[in-house]
């Protein structure tokens, strides 16, 4: 895949997903992340590193841990489930440039939906 420059637009839309007034439910933030990550090719998803291997490292963590109900499996399923959103972008063949156009309209309509501090 080659490099993609991030566009105005889209480093203006990152910003601003940071200031909704209300945090994006866990759908839309699945998809402003696989938008983001393959809008941003950083890394490229064949060098992505699979998630399997942070659900053992909190696994271990929590067996370890002293008081394991301070740990929970919660971070290793989502790492599970942000891999899989942008491998089903990356699947539906969507390009770097085209993930950038998507995450603009995707944030835009956040902004209506839940408000903008900006």
């Amino acid at each position: 895949m080659t490099f993609t420059p991030k566009t105005p637009a889209f480093e203006k839309a990152v910003k601003d997903s940071r200031n909704l007034k209300e945090k994006p439910d866990n759908d839309e933030l699945l998809e402003l992340y696989s938008l983001f990550k393959q809008g941003s090719q950083d890394p490229p998803f064949a060098d992505a590193p699979k998630p399997g291997m942070f659900d053992l490292t909190v696994r271990a963590l929590a067996s370890a841990y002293p008081r394991p109900e301070h740990i929970s499996l919660y971070d290793a399923r989502q790492g599970k489930a942000k891999y899989n959103a942008w491998k089903k972008v990356e699947d539906d063949g969507v390009s770097a440039k085209d993930a950038q156009e998507k995450y603009v309209k995707k944030v835009n309509s956040l902004k209506e939906k839940y408000g903008f501090n900006g």
